[in-house]
């Protein structure tokens, strides 16, 4: 507890980190805020609550926006609108050759930056109409062609100011500040959710809290995994050659390529979610009557045994497809060969190269079956496993406790890294803390 303390008083001590860490936590009181302000004209009592229905990717979108979602609230769309903006230019790169030439340059950097933005505007004109036909019951809200243009023109103008939060929380404060705003999001509702377990537990057929206090034992457990995944590497040794220009000698020193496990990050789970969520719009459509058939009813319950060996499958296969995408053995490679460094005991290029995809193709399939596990461990958490209620069984895995882990270890690396320069001890005595960003390769999460 003394360490602690101490460690608390050097934190509060650097001004720059103090100034820092208060302005985050200001724009992220700005951005809850924001969340409870209630689209004009709609009445969000009257709303179902998608997390206590089963209600597929509208219960993602409520956990990741920490209930705006739900109540129509003017931050209803979130960040993701611009997440996917961002995704569909990264995936542009990887298959476009004049965007991949522009990621590479400064300007052709901000250029894409700039088309993200319009991208993300053009995203929330057609998410939010569908927002509020789906979401927003025609009795909650006005049924005028005015409101509905206002209502479109607010919640975008709403996403692009949450967008400028992230931005100058990443520029003046601490972390990356989108990934911060949606991590936000999802410990918003952890409380009530826990509460919500708690109560659950010490009622009549509960269990007591013995089951509580396994359930708690369990869930730092599987954080503890999730940790281990986030921070698993795959050191690669490096020699670079010794050169002599002028007086001075470079080179012949020993380094490493740390190739992360999970290099995907949580692209895979949530591509994977998004195709086995198809399912389930399709036994919703008015095709079928009042009654879907009995195949696609099962085939669409995502406590199923059938959903989630799909979405297991479909973590996995997207791991390796996008790891594949992400990272370049060949361009690592000549990266290697083009400053004179080498791995002891391989020929440079394409053997490198060769060697560098077996080591990678070896650690992505742990990595991968780890993800898949993660990906369905809140069904069996929940209410058809261990009888967890959905909404606390929603945080013993899948993309809400990986960009949990992965944002708060990024947030505490960069709170490391200042007071390590200013000869203060670190946060851990037994290492450093290593964030998700370390590593030539790291898949964006988020």
């Amino acid at each position: 507890m003394k360490n602690l303390i101490d460690t608390i008083k050097n934190i509060w001590r650097i001004e720059e980190l103090r100034n820092r860490i208060l302005i985050t936590l200001g724009l992220l009181l700005v951005y809850r805020i924001g969340s409870f302000i209630i689209l004009p004209g709609v009445d969000s009592a009257r709303m179902t609550d998608p997390t206590t229905t089963g209600g597929g990717f509208a219960e993602i979108l409520s956990i990741f926006t920490g209930g705006a979602f739900t109540r129509a609230s003017i931050f209803a769309l979130g960040i993701m609108p611009y997440i996917s903006a961002s995704i569909i230019l990264q995936l542009a790169g990887m298959a476009v050759p004049a965007v991949q030439k522009l990621q590479k340059e400064e300007s052709g950097r901000r250029k894409i930056n700039q088309w993200t933005r319009y991208l993300t505007i053009a995203i929330c004109m057609l998410q939010a109409p569908g927002y509020i036909a789906t979401t927003i019951e025609p009795e909650a809200r006005p049924d005028t062609a005015f409101w509905m243009f206002s209502s479109i023109v607010i919640l975008t103008a709403s996403t692009l100011f949450v967008m400028w939060l992230g931005e100058r929380i990443t520029e003046r404060g601490l972390g990356n500040g989108i990934s911060l705003i949606i991590m936000i999001g999802i410990l918003a509702r952890l409380p009530q959710s826990f509460a919500q377990e708690v109560v659950g537990r010490m009622g009549p057929g509960g269990g007591g809290l013995v089951l509580l206090l396994v359930e708690v034992v369990l869930w730092v457990l599987i954080i503890a995994g999730c940790i281990l995944l986030v921070q698993g590497t795959r050191r690669i040794p490096v020699q670079f050659a010794k050169r002599v220009q002028g007086n001075k000698q470079y080179g012949g020193v020993r380094n490493y390529i740390p190739l992360k496990v999970n290099a995907a990050g949580v692209m895979p789970i949530i591509f994977a979610q998004a195709i086995v969520l198809i399912p389930m719009y399709l036994a919703q459509a008015p095709i079928w009557g009042n009654q879907p058939p009995q195949w696609l009813i099962s085939v669409a319950n995502s406590q199923g045994f059938f959903y989630n060996f799909m979405l297991f499958l479909m973590v996995v296969a997207f791991t390796y497809f996008y790891t594949a995408i992400t990272v370049n053995p060949n361009q690592l490679a000549d990266d290697m060969k083009r400053n004179g460094g080498f791995i002891p005991g391989v020929k440079p290029g394409k053997a490198t190269a060769g060697h560098i995809d077996e080591l990678l193709s070896r650690i992505t399939l742990p990595g991968a079956i780890f993800l898949g596990v993660v990906a369905i461990l809140p069904a069996f958490a929940g209410p058809g496993g261990l009888g967890i209620k959905q909404g606390f069984a929603q945080y013993f895995g899948g993309t809400s406790l990986l960009i949990m882990v992965g944002v708060l270890l990024d947030t505490l690396q960069q709170i490391e890294s200042h007071l390590l320069m200013r000869h203060y001890d670190g946060l851990m005595k037994s290492g450093r803390i290593k964030g998700r960003s370390q590593g030539a390769a790291y898949g964006m999460a988020g």
